[in-house]
């Protein structure tokens, strides 16, 4: 079996061995390479020690020295070259406190995760794979490297990663590794908030969102999500509906892009519904100001998981605004005034997010829901192709303007701006200087 690797990293083992150390390519990028994947990243291990690896290439960046990781700089791309070594006890669930360098490659693989990202290719010897990662990919299935106890006490944000491979790459878990998570979930909590993002959101990005359900059944989402757990136990009985609103989140999922602020906004539209639910005299259920709560939860999570700014301002304006319109039917004025209410930058999201919701809920009038979304996406392409003014941003006057007009500054200038874009909304004609001007003198007199 044959991997072909780019010459840089051809380069560096051929430096290493040349030497008179052994060195190849291992984990991630020998998993995609046997699966046809172009790799992101060669990662490479070695027998020589850092000091070693350092005397040997010109530009080196001390990364993880202490942890045996050079990174070699080769026209400005990085390659990691990790010394071979055995950890020590992982005091934190996250760390070994120690790592004991080793000239066995054996060694250095039984340390590593799962059997698919323990292989290692050299051109010289070929693939090593001491414990069948090949016959898992083949049976698609994620099995840890020895016990998965002591791998995920070893770092328990490998079952995170399990996870996430398996909806990365459409996999199962074996059983005893599954196993292993059920018991050891609860050492979750001593995973950072920032390492817990970073692998939800890959799983979220993934094919398979929806194998946020085996996360939950794993009892794996109780630690850091457990707003998730009750959603699958919040039932929907309404004829808009066929399934309870975790399974629906779940099918939601499905029907976006993979993108990051998408596939989050799916995840939380429904999160308030718990906190909202009420069952009418016929056994209905309904969550009534339900967007607003989902809204303020969101918030609440995205802070808690350490999210950046920009990502969770967009997914909470998503959430907010998903359930907009509904049983609305869209006229130019209606939908102009949408995209100014909830901003021109997530207008096309928000669209996508609605189609989404109703491709989750039951048959019931899904046409006719699938029609009225067409009709908004219609009349917004034609209010972009027109240039038609949305925001301040593109009326024909400025707070300048209105202040050499005469106009007074301050609150009362900002409320005259607001007035003369709603006039804009409905008559999207009157955006012309001249005429605002004039508005502006009627409506201050």
């Amino acid at each position: 079996m044959r991997i072909e690797i780019p010459e840089q990293a051809k380069y560096i083992i051929d430096t290493l061995t040349g030497a008179g150390y052994e060195a190849y390519a291992v984990g991630g990028c020998v998993r995609d390479s046997l699966l046809g994947r172009t790799p992101e990243d060669w990662d490479i291990t070695t027998s020589a020690r850092p000091e070693q690896v350092k005397d040997l290439f010109r530009r080196t960046i001390d990364t993880g020295i202490r942890h045996g990781t050079v990174t070699v700089m080769l026209d400005k791309q990085g390659f990691e070259i990790t010394t071979y070594r055995i950890d020590g006890r992982y005091e934190d669930s996250r760390h070994p406190s120690e790592v004991t360098f080793t000239p066995s490659l054996e060694e250095d693989l039984k340390r590593r995760d799962f059997t698919i990202n323990a292989m290692a290719y050299s051109e010289e010897r070929g693939l090593v794979d001491l414990f069948d990662g090949l016959s898992d990919i083949r049976q698609k299935r994620i099995r840890c490297v020895g016990d998965p106890e002591e791998r995920f006490r070893e770092d328990a944000l490998r079952m995170m990663r399990a996870i996430r491979f398996s909806a990365q790459l459409g996999y199962t878990i074996e059983e005893d590794t599954r196993e292993a998570i059920r018991r050891l979930a609860p050492n979750l909590k001593n995973i950072s908030a920032e390492r817990i993002q970073a692998e939800l959101v890959k799983l979220l990005i993934s094919d398979h969102p929806d194998d946020l359900r085996e996360a939950y059944r794993m009892g794996v989402t109780k630690v850091f999500l457990p707003e998730f757990d009750v959603l699958m136990e919040t039932p929907q009985n309404h004829p808009h509906h066929q399934y309870n609103v975790g399974e629906h989140t779940l099918h939601a999922l499905l029907q976006v892009p993979p993108d990051k602020t998408l596939r989050l906004a799916m995840l939380f539209h429904d999160v308030g519904k718990p906190a909202t639910l009420t069952t009418d005299e016929a056994g209905i259920t309904h969550f009534h100001g339900h967007p607003a709560v989902s809204e303020q939860i969101a918030r609440k999570i995205l802070r808690r998981l350490k999210f950046d700014n920009d990502t969770s301002q967009r997914v909470a304006r998503l959430v907010r605004f998903h359930d907009y319109g509904n049983g609305t039917e869209p006229s130019p004025y209606v939908v102009r005034r949408a995209v100014s209410r909830m901003g021109e930058d997530i207008f096309e999201d928000f669209l996508k997010v609605k189609r989404a919701d109703v491709m989750a809920q039951s048959m019931y009038q899904r046409e006719e829901k699938l029609a009225n979304i067409e009709r908004w996406n219609e009349l917004y392409q034609e209010i972009c192709e027109k240039h038609q003014c949305v925001s301040l941003k593109t009326l024909a006057v400025t707070g300048n303007d209105l202040i050499a007009a005469g106009r007074q500054s301050g609150r009362e200038l900002g409320e005259l701006l607001d007035r003369l874009l709603e006039l804009v909304l409905e008559h999207p004609e009157y955006n012309t200087r001249e005429i605002l001007l004039e508005q502006a003198k009627r409506l201050s007199d």
